[in-house]
């Protein structure tokens, strides 16, 4: 439903803080002011989706960025240059804490206002999501005195939610604590947070290089960007300090790699290396309308071969006056890998990735985002489609023993008709079959990917 505002007679003051208060009141976590030839498009990213909310006249476009800008500490005199800047007040009997990105577009200078909410934060690891096998396994990392623990994901996935969640933990008085971050997004008491200011050389390496002359127990970087910073905190961990912090890949196997070509030295990394948190965020099912419906085939096909559980029906989104679209809030997938020596000789050795996986996801038992998604569906927490939404197929499932699970997963299950026929074919044609197996494992040997 679109917002109408008299911006014929109202304050452009008081729209903009209605538009703000509006959204907290929302939970959305992002609002879009995109300026148009027709207008100033407004939008709120709410659980991830962004929706529309109004349109102001191109009357009051300028004043209503203007107001924004002056608001964030931003210049207002400059509209050619990107800027950055941030709010924080009290408005309505909310504590603000927002930040605020100006980019010039062709029709003028688009805002983005990121709503920052600590709230989940605060309650603690075992109020995000983790099931109890992988809280015991984050747990058990974070009490190690040393080595690197690493929170993976795309932008937006709750990474900084976790890494601080951790940090509430280990926040205690005999430890030493310090952050390297861009910006400090969260303060807490008794942990001494650094501000890179990469324009005067205070970047990630170079605060890294003297937090290290710091007596610190425990290190946190707010994401590893590039080779140096990568570098200095592998070498950090292995010299007796635990070391937490976030890089944006999509599952443990793809971080391990992703380190290996940020030129960090295989055996570092394989001694370093503690654990590896990947995460992604779905949409929670609201618990006012939500409703059991039997299964499909399909859905029962995925779930039995996935986790290996036999469901009738699972719950769908309805919707209602409480939610949009059946859906309020989100809800974390999580797959959490605790290194063990055989993973560690795995890295050192350069096992290749098709043994490398079943080494973790078959002999360390790790659950897949998929599995831990699907728990989920069945405990009625989320919906089937939105797992299915997080999960790249192609990229996720590579190698013939996830080859069964992947054809599940694009439809394709076979019946018994067809293994029967696919029998028969190969009595009747024993040597053609043969030569394909024989074609096929050469052209296996060829594609044998190394880490």
């Amino acid at each position: 439903m679109i917002r109408e505002f008299d911006y014929e007679n109202l304050p452009v003051v008081d729209i903009v803080n209605e538009i703000i208060v509006d959204a907290i009141k929302k939970n959305a976590s992002d609002i879009h002011f995109d300026p148009t030839e027709k207008g100033l498009r407004i939008r709120m990213r709410i659980d991830g989706l962004l929706v529309d909310y109004s349109k102001a006249p191109t009357t009051v476009q300028k004043n209503m960025i203007t107001r924004i800008k002056i608001l964030a500490g931003m210049n207002i005199t400059e509209s050619r240059l990107p800027q950055d800047g941030a709010i924080k007040n009290e408005l309505a009997g909310y504590d603000l804490d927002l930040r605020v990105s100006s980019l010039p577009i062709s029709d003028g200078e688009k805002i983005v206002i990121r709503i920052l909410d600590y709230s989940m934060s605060l309650k603690g690891l075992d109020k995000i999501d983790f099931t109890e096998e992988n809280l015991a396994l984050v747990n058990s990392m974070i009490s190690t005195p040393n080595g690197i623990i690493l929170i993976t994901g795309a932008t937006g996935s709750g990474k900084s939610t976790t890494v601080y969640s951790m940090l509430q933990q280990l926040n205690k008085p005999e430890t030493n604590i310090i952050t390297v971050e861009d910006p400090v997004e969260m303060k807490i008491e008794g942990i001494n947070q650094v501000q890179v200011m990469a324009e005067i050389g205070m970047t990630f390496g170079a605060a890294l290089r003297s937090i290290l002359r710091q007596d610190p127990n425990i290190i946190m970087i707010g994401e590893i960007r590039d080779d140096e910073t990568a570098r200095i905190a592998v070498r950090a961990s292995i010299t007796g300090h635990l070391v937490l912090s976030t890089i944006h890949t999509n599952n443990s196997l793809n971080t391990i790699e992703r380190l290996l070509d940020m030129e960090v030295e295989r055996y570092l990394l394989g001694s370093a290396l503690e654990g590896i948190i990947s995460q992604r965020l779905a949409r929670r099912l609201c618990n006012h309308c939500k409703k059991p419906q039997k299964a499909t085939d399909y859905e029962k096909s995925v779930i039995k071969k996935a986790i290996g559980i036999d469901v009738e029906e699972i719950y769908v989104p309805v919707g209602c006056d409480e939610c949009i679209g059946g859906y309020k809030g989100r809800i974390a997938i999580h797959e959490v890998l605790k290194i063990n020596q055989d993973i560690r000789d795995a890295i050192t050795s350069n096992m290749p990735k098709k043994d490398f996986r079943l080494l973790v996801y078959d002999k360390a038992g790790v659950s897949t985002l998929l599995q831990d998604g699907l728990k989920k569906v069945v405990a009625g927490y989320t919906s089937f489609e939105e797992i299915l939404k997080l999960i790249d197929i192609n990229e996720d499932y590579v190698g013939e023993e996830t080859d069964d699970l992947k054809a599940t997963l694009m439809g394709k299950i076979p019946n018994n008709n067809d293994i029967q026929a696919e029998n028969e074919s190969k009595e009747e044609n024993p040597v053609k079959t043969k030569k394909r197996k024989k074609s096929e494992n050469k052209k296996e040997d060829i594609e044998v990917l190394e880490l």
